[in-house]
């Protein structure tokens, strides 16, 4: 009996780990008996079992002198690797190695499935078919033809190779044939990688007209690839590539693309995105990126990006739980019309340490920061060519004490050292340092209270008095040029963004947060908040909410629920009930539909280079027709010129054997490198093979 099955096992080509002859062997039938010929029958619900492997058939004959081996069916095979084989008969010869199996259908890890009259068992590694149908489409016994199938004469399976070749193949749609192919070759759905054709996608613009992307995906060995996709229209010859290789501490990628087109006729066009990073000894991590374009027009006319400012950079660092430390270069180029390279800080030098200690014999900790900064200008030319380096360092003590009554103490105390180095601007000395002490004393007293039906809520009055001797260095603001006021910084002693500035004098900040939180259905979440100083400060703008001796009071709240709501607001508001700053951000999901969107207000501010006010709203969201259709949209509206910046609508359809994007979008802007366009993209994809994009499953059931 385990001679029979282990027969059964090699004849049918299973996997070597289902050939285990150490794993035991069952063989279950009605009937199991040996005839005068030597023959050993096994009839009547025949099942084999070996490990994960299973056989199913009405009777199975085998002869010990001849080796013939006869299977009736209808026959199951199942090896537990997902290729399950369907055959109504199937006849193996003395070596084992080859026969054949007549009537027999082969699924293909739960994707593909294969129909043939017959299939040639060749070498135990090749499957031939004869008058084969192949399809990811799910049949029904309806007689209703799938989406798509390619009919072959004959298709043979390379087990090894984990590859399909095709005979004079043909492809159809339901049943009408879209071209033929004398040879064609797909991989198996068990292969995860290999060289071949992707899925291709048809690009539509009103800058350079209608076009083709046919991607080529090429493998490099067990731990590189690379993609080329060629990608030609009427105004564009194009190759964009991409290349992928993972080492054992890290990996790199590298996407860009090659141009010479119509827009540009007689220059090279193309861009070049690359980031990777390593894990290195002792903790440390080594990181790069770079972010390349030839000219300020190409992403938006060829759609590779929406960045209009590119950053590379190069950063090694490392975070343990007491230190950290960081070195960066980076390099950056604007693509924003109106600025120059040359008079922006490109090439940037950056480092910080920070490190803290815990004293017994004190109690609270110790912190101290070290912060390195330098940024060059390419331009000679005085004062617009201005060239800053800075080191700034800081030395503090803070301690928390929590009272028996629930008053909480936050004190801290320490001092600050200012290095500074500018060179090409003569209106500034080349020089300067100072040394700023602080010291600043918080107090909060949190509230809880526990509501029937098991909700709570927490009321935190927070006030902190800080202190910052000294006067400002006389340097010019390079750094913090845009501060934000938010509740992530309203209990800082300084709110500028950088140390290049810092809040001198006397401060007082006053804040009130109130959260609830509700099990079985809403949280919200409120923070009001305002800053008072001795002296005002000219480096806050107006619409900073922080000029004057009075800030503009805070608001800032975030609401939420069980049914997909979620809802962010801020605003900054002055004494007159004025708003220089709001933003509201919110999502709702219900039943089929998700929608969300981003409202922001921003005042007019000459001082941050604001000559007119930004209203906008952002708003896209998506609707599931059903499970196969899904359609989306997305519009970004300038409220304040009455006019839309982008719009763009997508439908798409997914089941178990094809995917089917299309997207059509606006983009209404213009500059003087940059004119309005359409975009429109088509992609189509076959499931099911290892060269088709997408990972989803999607499961269909007949007469549904």
């Amino acid at each position: 009996m385990r001679r029979l099955l282990l027969t059964l096992l090699v004849a049918l080509g299973l996997p070597a780990a289902a050939q285990d002859s150490e794993r035991p062997a069952v063989l279950v039938a009605d009937d199991l008996f040996i005839t005068r010929d030597r023959e050993l029958v096994a009839q009547g619900n025949v099942e084999a079992f070996q490990g994960t492997t299973r056989i199913r058939a009405s009777a199975i004959r085998y002869n010990d002198e001849t080796g013939a081996l006869v299977i009736e069916g209808p026959i199951v095979l199942n090896d537990g690797d997902g290729t399950v084989i369907l055959a109504d008969a199937a006849e193996l010869d003395q070596g084992l190695q080859n026969g054949l199996l007549r009537g027999a259908r082969m699924v293909l890890n739960q994707q593909v499935q294969m129909a043939a009259v017959q299939i040639d068992r060749v070498e135990g590694r090749y499957s031939q078919l004869y008058k084969t149908a192949v399809t990811s489409c799910k049949t029904c016994n309806d007689g209703e033809l799938p989406l798509w199938q390619i009919r072959a004469r004959r298709v043979v399976h390379d087990t090894e190779a984990q590859q399909l070749y095709f005979d004079d193949a043909t492809f159809q749609i339901r049943s009408v044939p879209v071209f033929y192919l004398p040879r064609l070759r797909l991989p198996d759905p068990t292969l995860d990688r290999a060289d071949g054709f992707l899925a291709p996608s048809i690009r539509t613009t009103s800058l350079l007209g209608t076009g083709l992307k046919l991607p080529y995906f090429i493998t490099l060995g067990e731990s590189r690839d690379l993609t080329l996709t060629p990608y030609l229209s009427s105004s564009t010859r194009t190759l964009e590539f991409r290349y992928r290789q993972a080492f054992i501490n890290g990996d790199i990628e590298f996407d860009g693309a090659y141009t010479r087109d119509d827009q540009l006729p007689d220059e090279t066009r193309g861009y070049l995105f690359g980031e990777g990073s390593f894990e290195l000894e002792r903790g440390y991590k080594l990181s790069f990126t770079i972010e390349a374009v030839s000219d300020s027009s190409y992403f938006t006319e060829y759609g590779y990006s929406d960045e209009d400012r590119l950053r590379s950079d190069l950063t090694l660092s490392r975070a343990r739980r007491d230190s950290f430390v960081r070195t960066s270069l980076y390099n950056f180029e604007t693509l924003r019309p109106g600025e120059l390279n040359s008079t922006l800080p490109t090439v940037v030098i950056d480092g910080e340490f920070e490190r803290r200690f815990f004293p017994k014999a004190w109690g609270g900790e110790l912190r101290f920061g070290l912060e390195a900064h330098s940024h060059w200008r390419s331009s000679d030319v005085d004062v617009i060519g201005r060239d800053v380096s800075r080191i700034n360092g800081s030395l503090k003590y803070l301690r928390r004490f929590t009272h028996r009554s629930g008053l909480v103490t936050d004190a801290q105390v320490g001092t600050t050292f200012n290095f500074f180095d500018i060179t090409q601007d003569d209106t500034f000395a080349q020089n300067h340092s100072d040394i700023a002490p602080f010291a600043a004393v918080g107090l909060s007293y949190p509230m809880a209270r526990r509501e029937a039906g098991g909700a709570s809520q927490v009321l935190t009055p927070v006030v902190q008095l800080g202190w910052t001797d000294g006067s400002r260095l006389d340097i010019p603001n390079e750094e913090s040029t845009r501060v934000e006021f938010d509740q992530g910084n309203i209990l800082s002693l300084s709110r500028f963004p950088r140390p290049d500035r810092r809040e001198r004098g006397t401060t007082a900040a006053v804040a009130v947060n109130w959260s609830r939180f509700d099990p079985n259905g809403w949280d919200t979440y409120v923070a009001v908040g305002q800053v008072f100083r001795s002296i005002s400060d000219p480096a806050f703008t107006d619409t900073s909410g922080l000029s004057g001796v009075r800030s503009d009071v805070l608001l800032a709240g975030q609401i939420k629920n069980n049914a997909g709501l979620s809802l962010t607001a801020r605003t900054l508001v002055d004494s007159d009930f004025d708003i220089s700053k709001a933003e509201l951000r919110g999502g709702w999901s219900f039943g089929k539909t998700t929608v969300e969107g981003t409202y922001v207000w921003l005042e007019a501010d000459t001082a941050e280079d604001r000559t007119e006010a930004i209203s906008e709203v952002s708003l896209d969201g998506s609707y599931d027709i059903n499970k196969q259709w899904s359609a989306s949209a997305d519009v970004r509206y300038d409220v304040q010129n009455s006019t839309a910046a982008t719009a763009g609508l997508g439908l798409t359809y997914n089941n178990e054997c094809v995917s089917v994007d299309l997207s059509v979008r606006r983009r209404y802007t213009s500059s003087t490198s940059v004119e309005p366009s359409t975009d429109i993209g088509f992609n189509i994809g076959l499931r099911g093979f290892s060269a088709s994009n997408g990972t989803e499953r999607y499961e269909r059931s007949c007469g549904k």
